[in-house]
């Protein structure tokens, strides 16, 4: 029974017996002190035989609640051995564990109550024979003691068993059991702070009224002092409990929250009770787990359409149909792919394609385009949409050059560039049901049909002089303007335009045979 001492019962036993020592402390000050001299019931004035029946039942009482309380937690040392030892768990039994584990501090609260009734009526039944008219001061000293004994330990209970509680709730609140929530722990608080201390002091002057004290209103004052500076002290320490149960959910809430602010999506909140608080923890959790999932969406939807596409339509959701935009296409493609997978190991053609697909989006992304789609061996980039760009033109002819530089290390010279520009159809193009976000226009077929021709042209990139034309900056005076081709599939020539200075596939290599070098050099060095 080791695991035993390693779980929260041990402490709770102790609180029981507390509580019940609190109870017991409180009616017997108010019997000896709360009392004017003449009025007060002195243990020693008992019959013996009387006195040692009223602490046989004090054992009795206790004995038998022990046995109670072992009973009814049963299921539950059943359930929590299984899970320390690791074992499947019995699903009713483990039900009726969880109910049982959650509605223990009510069970406590209904034992202590009820062995404080029976009590009370013992000890009435034992101080009869010295004193008959104490009788009713004695029930209602042993009725408040109750009730504070009760409230106390159910506050008290409820604080120690909260890791049960805690892993009670993992599945939900079982038989939708609800807790007492903050109203009725606030309820629970004013009665132990402030209803019975006022009462026992109420009940004190209206008995010295009514004669059923010998005391007269002046000697009252010294117990009233008492009754008042222990009520400070009770209501002190209710307040704290039910302050305390109210607080820690709502510090957990607040540590959470930052988390989230942060980012972390993997933050989640223990649920303590069967309350609101419970609830309001339960919610966040369900919240935070939508939110991580809506992110989780939102970056798989970015990496399949872009993260400017994802972004676009999240904000302002999303329709069939396109806007005529100005923009600037690149189209790249390799060649020989269909020798290159027939000839190489499939998982190297697609580590290949990886990589070739990673130097484009990186390319791509540093001057502000978009890679829409690719299409086998083949990667369609637009400038312009679906975010404007104030260069379109010059940044499509900017990633041009600079993708051929780096291609060049990776594949050599097989592939062929292509860049266009003009006004086309940007939008979402497909069925209700699916669809997906692309250009459609005569850019797209020019810059097309001119990656099929770079593919044989030395320097292996060709643009359009419409798209020269149209950049902006420096960038148009890296091109130089050619001869006017028919482009097979259009009915109107295009006028070539090819960078004024690329490196070759040799160049490349000698720069980085000397890389190689200088840094061998360097560290011999």
């Amino acid at each position: 029974m080791r695991w035993v001492v390693r779980t929260p019962w041990p402490v709770f036993t102790l609180s029981m017996l507390q509580a019940d020592i609190i109870g017991a402390l409180f009616v017997l000050g108010f019997l000896r002190f709360g009392l004017p001299p003449e009025d007060r019931l002195l243990l020693q004035d008992l019959p013996a035989t009387n006195l040692w029946f009223f602490l046989a039942y004090l054992l009795v009482a206790f004995t038998v609640g022990a046995a109670l309380s072992l009973w009814l937690l049963a299921p539950v040392f059943r359930w929590q051995r299984r899970d320390a030892l690791l074992v499947d768990p019995d699903p009713e039994g483990t039900e009726l564990a969880r109910s049982r584990a959650l509605r223990m501090p009510i069970y406590r609260t209904a034992i202590a109550a009820v062995n404080w009734l029976i009590g009370g009526v013992v000890f009435i039944s034992v101080t009869w024979p010295v004193d008959s008219s104490m009788a009713p001061v004695l029930a209602v000293a042993t009725a408040l003691g109750a009730t504070a004994t009760s409230i106390i330990g159910y506050l008290q209970s409820e604080r120690v068993l909260r890791p049960v509680a805690v892993a009670a709730l993992r599945g939900g609140s079982p038989n939708a059991f609800h807790a007492p929530g903050v109203l009725q722990r606030l309820l629970l608080t004013w009665i132990l702070s402030t209803g019975v201390p006022v009462l026992t002091i109420l009940m004190a002057i209206v008995a010295s009224k009514t004669h059923i004290l010998d005391a007269t209103a002046e000697q009252l004052f010294v117990p009233i002092l008492l009754l008042t500076v222990t009520a400070l002290i009770v209501g002190l320490t209710g307040t704290i409990l039910v302050a305390m149960s109210i607080a820690d959910p709502l510090r957990q809430l607040r540590w959470a929250l930052g988390e989230v602010q942060r980012g972390n999506y993997n933050a989640h909140m223990q649920i303590y009770d069967a309350s609101e608080l419970g609830m309001l923890q339960a919610g966040f959790n369900d919240m935070v787990r939508d939110l991580a999932e809506r992110q989780r969406l939102r970056d798989l939807f970015g990496r399949y359409v872009g993260e400017d596409v994802a972004r676009r339509a999240l904000e302002r959701g999303t329709e069939l149909g396109g806007q005529e935009r100005y923009v600037a296409v690149l189209f790249v493609d390799l060649v020989g792919s269909t020798h290159l997978a027939a000839t190489r190991p499939p998982g190297e053609v697609v580590t290949l394609l990886n990589e070739f697909f990673r130097v484009v989006v990186d390319t791509v992304d540093v001057h502000g385009g978009f890679v829409n789609k690719f299409q086998g061996d083949a990667a369609l980039c637009i400038f312009g949409a679906p975010i404007e760009h104030p260069d379109a033109s010059g940044a499509a002819l900017a990633s041009a050059r600079e993708l051929h530089d780096n291609l060049l290390p990776l594949l050599g010279d097989e592939f062929g560039i292509g860049v266009s520009a003009g006004r086309a159809i940007a939008g979402h193009i497909g069925a209700q049901a699916r669809f997906e976000y692309t250009v459609i226009g005569d850019p797209v077929n020019e810059a097309a049909r001119l990656t099929e021709l770079a593919k044989v042209e030395p320097g292996r990139v060709l643009a359009s002089s419409t798209a020269v034309s149209d950049a902006d900056g420096t960038e148009a005076l890296a091109w130089d303007v050619g001869e006017i081709v028919q482009l097979r599939g259009r009915t109107e020539a295009t006028q070539l335009a090819r960078p004024r200075v690329l490196a070759s596939s040799d160049e490349v290599e000698r720069e980085d045979i000397s890389q190689l070098t200088d840094e061998v050099s360097e560290g011999l060095k």
